[in-house]
């Protein structure tokens, strides 16, 4: 959010607050980010989702799917899934970046600390297992598409 929008509705909240229980959580966000103490603004869609706000910003959403990074945990419509450490990692960083194009290598680059032998079937076969473990149909998929030619990207479409 830039500067000039952020006084906007610093403003606007303080001078006409709407009636709502969360418009004081808006208004400490926004200072949050002025201050630099935050980069980017989490609001809730759900008055009673049971989920802190702490929760929420180390979660990301995606229709069913919710992959906490603290936690690393993942589930798609309430159901655990079990990942391997590089299998989170992956679908993290492609969830993340959402509606981004990565080839093979960038997603090596992303995902593996040091140096690595880059195979593009080692990089393909995490894709399929992962489509296996939290795609609906995995052949079909819904959340991690591949761009032919180019690598993979995790959808950017609002109706997933």
């Amino acid at each position: 959010m830039d500067p000039i929008l952020q006084e906007w509705l610093l403003e606007k909240l303080m001078r006409d607050p709407p009636k709502s229980d969360y418009a004081k959580d808006l208004l400490s966000g926004i200072y949050a980010m002025r201050n630099g103490m935050a980069d980017s603004l989490l609001l809730s869609t759900s008055q009673d989702t049971g989920v802190s706000a702490a929760e929420s910003m180390d979660e990301i959403r995606i229709g069913g799917l919710v992959i906490n990074q603290k936690s690393r945990k993942v589930s798609r419509n309430g159901e655990k899934i079990v990942l391997t450490p590089k299998e989170f990692d992956i679908l993290y960083f492609l969830a993340e970046n959402r509606g981004e194009v990565f080839t093979k290598e960038q997603i090596y680059k992303a995902v593996w600390s040091r140096d690595y032998l880059l195979d593009d079937s080692n990089i393909m076969a995490f894709v399929r297992k992962l489509r296996k473990k939290i795609e609906p149909n995995p052949d079909d998929p819904t959340y991690i598409l591949t761009i032919w030619g180019v690598g993979y990207k995790f959808s950017d479409s609002p109706l997933i």
